[in-house]
């Protein structure tokens, strides 16, 4: 007995009564109400549609009913008369189970039931929709349209009991005309969605399964006589100068006495101005003209111009129909294989975007989405990927808008066939190529009037077949002026671009240096994996793209982290992610890459791309002179509307600062400037920074004056002061001859213990680990336990590949250290405390051979020199370490942080672009990142002084070469073992870590490891560190005495 498919599992049925797809437009009353209604586009925030009276929107509260499979649906459940008192009510747009319906679950390659093509599991979730509009007379005469724009995964509806069609294709908007099936006054319409159809299969992205009416529902009232689509191109000629305006326009029936009036608008600020006006004979159904625009201002992400064109359909001279596009002037090529926009080659510094929301899954608020456009160009963003399907329509008109270049993907992805080594089934079997067509052709004529879009992409993670091939000749039939991508063709056969992901950066340069794949331009549509801590090394990746004419950037993953919103009873809010609804299997914390969290909150990661991606550059030239050399990396902007701030700093102190307000610099040229550095008094042991900060002048449309899109940091000079010329300690401190005369140190020994102290400190080392244990000040314990070697960090996401290793086979989080000898000797004002010991882990051979030489001070000043040295006694071994370094402990209330070194944010040594040089000030808490998966976190670099303490003193340590730090309140452990922020338990003390080497980050959750240059390993290291307890307001005067003491001053910092 064969199996007969059902409706939602038949792959050759594309649609039931489904109107073709068409650019997205709106019909208007009258050319007044058009050009209120679309002059200034925020209406579809409004459910009303505010001037437009042709639209109604269905959003709303409908009655719903939740089942286990569409077989279980009620009796009659479409009929008009169906009592449906009993349902809940469930919000359109949402996914149901955002609302308690149905099952969480997260996966990123795997399908939830047996694959077995077109069938889907009998158990399938189905949600019955029902509500009642009302229709006033003056609809009656006019054709009405229903528009779902979006449904996950399939839909059947009726109105008033008269079944109207079927439609699948999750994120593409389905129109039908229900005109025969309505009434003047009250009507009822029942929809009925299921959770899996055939189109599943060809769904399987990475991202949460949501289900329902989660995008918008609206009536659209169409005349009888009206303009059906309307295809417009705005093309350049005469040196990209001049435009030529090619629309098609093709009416819904032919008419005689047909005349198409239209109007073409520039767009200046919030006006429009007018261009130019005809009238166009229209004899037949389908209209085409072209007409030239001399001068046009073309469009580009840096330039967004745009124009308007209203057409008014005239029957005998009767005004039928009025409707509005917007569009640009643009060219997009491939020139001496690059691709160029206006014939200039463009480099996309992008990003990849879900749909996505905390509370609401992929219901995302309009108002939202313009938030996250223009927090993407603040940050310098210019282009953005429709990860992995196309968008609601009002985002596209936003990137035309604000300036993006758009990669508009189809909503095709197999990513599970790749799991059983099968990738091709589908796309090979010729049964399933009307539906690949569907998704990819209704794409391109839905979106096609926009001048953002820059590339048609055929889908994502499917490997090629005939399918694809077909659908790449099928597209440039539709589309000819955008380029073709499509990353699973990996050979570049059929698509106009070579497109990879997470490529190494080694590799990478090969494909940049090489003529392989035909020689076409390269973009990553995918790396810098932003999952948790990272990514790092993106300023490699960014010096290969400005480096290489073949790489025309790429698109990091990804825009969102997708973690969940929870409040717990005591108002506490954590994120959850796969795995937290009880769903297996499930791809875990993957879906927490993004460089905004979840609260929209930017992330460390995002704050460094805006400033490797930063469109001006600085090179220092005769830098104490003032002199600099400024580059212009926009591709079409000039830096006109920037000025540049200056500032010299040293400490915590701007000590001079000046601007330059005209910085008139071409694309792509450079010009050196003279800045007028004035006199000023020059402090020993003291960094001179020059701060470069590049701010607009003027309110752009995303950023108000003074938005600063980069800012850069340059040694100055560095001057240095001999030991022999410091000054007496500052003041509030003894000097050491003093404190040695009335108070000298005193030493007790027990068969276990050594103590050394006088009347105003105390330190006292364990003899039988060999280990310091307690340093109190005036009665004041400032270290409680430590200092000891730690290589080991909370692991980030980026290390998920090296973790295993780490913890099963070289035990690192196991450490074991012994002590091999210890001794002290006492002279004149001071007692040295020497310990050698022996470093290793559980089962392992290779280590470090540790020498500690504690130096105790009369005046409670404390020194430590650590030198260890590496071994390895076999050729079993990490190659990289998280870190090397020490950590002591402090009691818990020394919670102030300050420090000299990179800041203010976290940064590491692949991750520091957007870092510098100063004195910063934090709380403990505050030196946390809470990112939703917790791991390592809240790390500074290049750090020259760090001081710990309470409202009134501080231990200070100074370091003789730069050090890494990382103050908490938790150990690595409690990080380690919480799945959420919530769960990391606080360790009553003030953990302090040291590091002599941390290593970076990398993207190695999804791509690049950390370069060996980033990399923290079994190597010999030193450490050169004063200790001593100051008041707050003595931190700096007391870090250049201690300076002086620790020898030769070198650089703080080199970029």
């Amino acid at each position: 007995m064969e199996r007969m498919k059902k409706r939602w599992e038949n792959n050759e049925l594309v649609c039931i009564n489904r109107r073709p797809a068409r650019t997205s437009f709106h019909h208007y009353s009258s050319i007044g109400e058009a050009m209120k209604y679309d002059s200034y586009r925020t209406n579809w925030q409004d459910n009303s549609f505010g001037m437009n009276k042709n639209r109604m929107s269905l959003n709303g509260q409908w009655r719903f009913l939740y089942l286990e499979a569409p077989e279980y649906s009620p009796e009659n459940f479409s009929q008009v008369d169906f009592n449906d008192g009993n349902w809940d009510e469930l919000a359109v747009p949402s996914c149901w189970q955002t609302k308690g319906y149905g099952k969480m679950h997260y996966t990123d390659v795997w399908y939830l039931f047996p694959i077995n093509p077109p069938f889907v599991p009998s158990d399938n979730p189905t949600g019955i929709y029902r509500r009642t509009f009302h229709l006033d007379r003056d609809w009656m005469d006019s054709n009405i349209i229903i528009k779902f724009h979006g449904v996950d995964s399939a839909y059947d509806f009726w109105v008033n009991g008269n079944y109207c069609g079927y439609s699948k294709v999750s994120r593409l908007p389905g129109e039908f005309d229900i005109s025969p099936y309505v009434r003047e006054g009250e009507n009822q319409i029942t929809v009925r969605v299921y959770q899996w159809s055939d189109g599943t299969y060809l769904e399987d992205q990475d991202m949460w399964w949501y289900s329902g009416i989660y995008r918008e529902v609206e009536l659209l009232k169409e005349p009888k006589e009206s303009i059906a689509d309307c295809n417009v191109y705005g093309d350049l000629k005469n040196q990209y100068t001049d435009g030529i305006m090619k629309a098609k326009i093709t009416l819904n029936q032919p008419m005689e006495g047909a005349q198409v009036v239209w109007n073409l608008y520039q767009e200046v600020g919030h006006t429009l101005k007018d261009v130019v006006s005809k009238t166009q004979q229209a004899p037949d159904r389908i209209l085409e003209f072209d007409e030239l625009v001399p001068n046009v201002a073309s469009w580009t992400a840096e330039t967004p111009n745009r124009y308007y064109l209203t057409l008014q359909l005239m029957v005998n001279g009767v005004l039928k129909d009025v409707i509005g596009i917007w569009f640009g002037f643009r060219k997009i090529e491939i020139l001496d294989q690059n691709f160029t926009m206006n014939g200039k080659v463009i480099l996309l510094n992008g990003v990849n975007y879900h749909d996505y929301d905390p509370v609401n899954g992929r219901t995302v608020d309009p108002r939202k989405v313009e938030e996250d456009i223009r927090l993407m160009k603040q940050y310098n963003i210019n282009a953005v990927r429709c990860a992995h399907y196309p968008k609601n329509e009002y985002f596209y008109d936003l990137c035309d808008k604000y300036g993006l270049y758009v990669i508009d993907e189809a909503d095709l992805e197999t990513h599970g066939f790749e799991w059983i080594k099968h990738y091709r089934w589908l796309n090979e079997d010729l049964s399933w190529q009307a539906v690949y067509l569907d998704r990819i052709e209704r794409m391109v004529q839905r979106d096609r009037n926009h001048p953002s879009i820059l590339m048609w992409s055929l889908g994502n993670e499917c490997d090629m077949g005939i399918n694809f091939e077909t659908a790449a000749r099928r597209v440039k039939e539709l589309d000819s002026t955008r380029l073709v991508h499509f990353e699973s063709d990996m050979n570049a056969d059929f698509t106009d671009v070579y497109s990879t992901m997470y490529t190494r950066l080694g590799r990478l340069e090969e494909i940049a240096a090489g003529e392989e794949k035909h020689g076409k331009p390269h973009v990553l549509c995918e790396y810098g994996h932003a999952m948790g801590n990272g990514p790092g090394t993106l300023s490699e990746y960014q010096k290969l793209f400005r480096k290489y004419k073949r790489l025309q950037g790429g698109f990091i993953w990804e825009w969102y982290d997708h973690g969940i919103l929870k409040t717990k009873e005591d108002n506490t809010e954590i994120y959850l992610y796969g795995g937290d609804f009880g769903d297996k299997p499930n791809n875990g914390n993957f879906c927490i890459d993004g460089l905004l969290m979840p609260n929209r909150v930017p992330s460390p990661g995002l704050i460094e791309y805006k400033q490797v991606i930063a469109p001006v550059k600085t090179e220092a030239l005769d830098l104490l002179n003032g002199q600099i050399r400024v580059t212009n990396q926009y591709d079409f902007l000039s830096l006109a509307h920037l000025e540049l701030k200056w500032e010299i700093q040293k400490d915590d102190q701007i000590v001079a600062g000046g601007c330059i307000r005209e910085l008139e610099v071409a694309p792509g040229a450079s010009r050196i400037f003279q800045l007028k550095l004035p006199e000023y008094e020059r402090e020993g042991n003291t960094d001179y920074y020059l701060n470069l900060i590049y701010c607009q002048k003027e309110d752009s449309l995303y950023a108000p004056k003074g938005h600063i899109v980069s800012k850069e940091q340059m040694l100055l000079e560095s001057v240095k002061q001999e030991a022999e010329q410091a000054s007496a300690a500052p003041a509030g401190d003894h000097s050491f001859d003093s404190v040695f005369r009335e108070d000298p140190l005193k030493i007790e020994e027990t068969k276990v213990s050594l103590t050394i102290y006088n009347k105003s400190m105390r330190v006292e080392f364990d003899k039988v680990r060999g280990r310091l244990l307690t340093y109190r000040v005036d009665g004041t314990t400032y270290i409680c336990q430590g200092p000891r070697l730690n290589i080991n960090r909370a692991t980030i996401d980026n290390d998920m590949y090296k973790r295993s290793d780490w913890e099963t086979q070289y035990f690192i989080q196991h450490t074991d250290e012994q002590l091999e000898a210890m001794e002290y000797a006492a002279e004149d004002d001071k007692v040295t405390v020497k310990i050698n010991t022996h470093f290793s882990c559980w089962n392992q051979t290779w280590g470090f051979k540790c020498h500690y030489i504690y130096t105790i001070y009369a005046n409670h000043t404390m020194k430590l020199d650590l030198k260890g040295d590496a071994f390895r006694y076999s050729s079993f071994a990490p190659e990289m370490l998280p870190r090397v370094g020490i950590e002591y402990r402090m009691p818990q209330e020394m919670d102030a942080v300050q420090w000299y070194g990179l800041g203010p944010g976290e940064n590491y040594s692949d991750s520091r672009e957007a870092a510098h040089m100063g004195v910063y000030q934090a709380t403990v808490e505050e030196m946390h990142t809470d990112y939703v998966m917790p791991q390592e976190n809240g790390h500074r670099e290049q750090v020259r002084w760090v001081a710990v303490g309470d409202q009134a003193h501080s231990l200070l340590v100074v370091s003789k070469k730069p050090i890494g730090i990382n103050v908490h309140d938790y150990t690595i452990e409690a990080l380690e073992k919480a799945a959420h922020t919530d769960e990391i338990e606080k360790a009553g003390r003030t953990v302090v870590h040291l590091d002599a080497k941390h290593s970076g980050l990398g993207s190695n959750s999804c791509g690049q490891e950390q370069t060996y240059i980033h990399r923290a390993g079994i190597n010999d290291f030193t450490m050169n560190l004063y200790f001593r307890v100051v008041t707050n307001d003595a931190i700096i005067g007391n870090s250049k005495m201690l300076t002086n003491l620790n020898g030769t001053k070198e650089r703080a910092w080199r970029r």
